[in-house]
């Protein structure tokens, strides 16, 4: 068995190599002369999988270490038996980290609570879910947007939140969704959580921002296409502060868009040691299960356990102090500003950081909720 891998997944080099040929390269510059007679391929966002790269080689399996799949034609696979596994939910945790970081950082609180601040989450998918409960855990007042998510809650079915620590959605009804309309109209925070897909491509555009009332804090960590640029250039009076982790035609990014943001950084939201964990390891179970590689079907990686904290830490200014330690976030926008044109280049040399587990935010939220000021 021959497998192509991305030299950047971590945490992969010799896992598989009892199995089979693995061979690693840039997964932007894997062509279809490398992959023709290749069973199966172990990706990132980076390759495009489509009709010009597939047709013609043996590939059959398609592993893709990322939360998405809008870098893989899947009709094309579907048509051609090629199978693919997405790691659903593996850095989810990670882009929560990301988000809270940037809030902290630029609508600080001065008590406890979020003094009545309302967060509009776009997208309540496997992300954006877990933004939105630990917000909510937290004293914001959250205003979901997923027209598909709250169909199915109105039918009774609640669809999984899926990627570890997941969150539960039984508790949700259809009141805790809200039009998009009136996500933008009432929000002091919006968080752009969309996969990116033929109807969300230049999703939010002139219309949405147009109704902009509040100035809110803008933050999109999803897929930079799901914007409208042109749109947000024209609108970016209305936001009061801009935050962007992903950007239409990476990695070469619009550096006219960069001089507008408050923070910047080069994809690298869902970027934690944990994330890259997880997707490693559902990769390689997913490889394991497709080709009956029996001693790999329970792959897994332990990471180091997450340092304990002091109770006195357990209170907001104790959450913002975790978020400032473990994610130093305007390290990573000040070298964005300084070299924009090694954008990938930043992305690949990241140093992972540590994801903070789901029960810190829970024993914080409690906390303060025990303790409000």
């Amino acid at each position: 068995m021959k497998i192509i891998a991305d030299e950047n997944i971590p945490f992969l080099k010799g896992v598989l190599e009892p199995f089979a040929d693995v061979i690693y390269m840039r997964g932007e510059g894997i062509t279809k002369r490398d992959i023709l007679d290749a069973d199966a391929m172990i990706i990132r966002t980076r390759t495009k999988c489509n009709r010009n790269l597939l047709d013609g080689t043996s590939v059959k399996f398609i592993a893709t270490a990322t939360i998405g799949s809008d870098h893989i034609d899947m009709n094309y696979c579907r048509e051609n038996s090629v199978n693919v596994a997405v790691a659903s939910g593996c850095n989810a945790w990670g882009v929560v980290q990301y988000v809270l970081a940037v809030i902290n950082l630029l609508k600080p609180m001065e008590t406890n609570t979020p003094d009545g601040l309302t967060a509009g989450i776009i997208g309540a998918g496997n992300v954006g879910e877990r933004v939105a409960f630990i917000l909510e855990q937290l004293g914001y007042r959250v205003l979901r947007c997923d027209p598909p998510v709250k169909n199915k809650i109105s039918l009774g079915e609640f669809p999984p939140v899926l990627g570890p620590s997941p969150v539960d959605r039984t508790k949700l009804s259809t009141p805790n969704f809200y039009d998009i309309d009136e996500v933008f109209e009432r929000s002091d925070i919006i968080s752009v959580h969309l996969p990116l897909q033929a109807d969300t491509n230049k999703y939010i555009g002139e219309r949405f921002f147009g109704l902009i009332k509040n100035k809110p804090l803008f933050i999109n960590t999803s897929r930079g296409d799901v914007i409208d640029e042109d749109s947000l250039f024209s609108n970016r009076k209305k936001i009061d502060k801009l935050v962007l982790d992903v950007w239409s035609s990476e990695p070469v990014i619009n550096k006219k868009l960069l001089s507008l943001t408050d923070i910047a950084t080069p994809h690298i939201a869902g970027y934690s040691l944990e994330g890259k964990i997880n997707a490693t390891v559902m990769s390689v179970r997913a490889i394991a299960s497709y080709f009956g590689i029996e001693a790999l079907k329970d792959f897994s990686i332990n990471p180091p356990e997450f340092p304990s904290l002091p109770m006195e830490d357990r209170s907001h200014p104790g959450l913002t102090k975790i978020l400032s330690d473990s994610f130093p976030v305007m390290k990573e926008d000040k070298k964005m500003r300084e070299d924009p044109d090694s954008f990938e280049k930043q992305r690949s040399s990241y140093i992972l950081r540590r994801e903070i587990p789901q029960e810190v935010y829970l024993n914080i939220a409690a906390r303060i909720k025990q303790y409000p000021y």
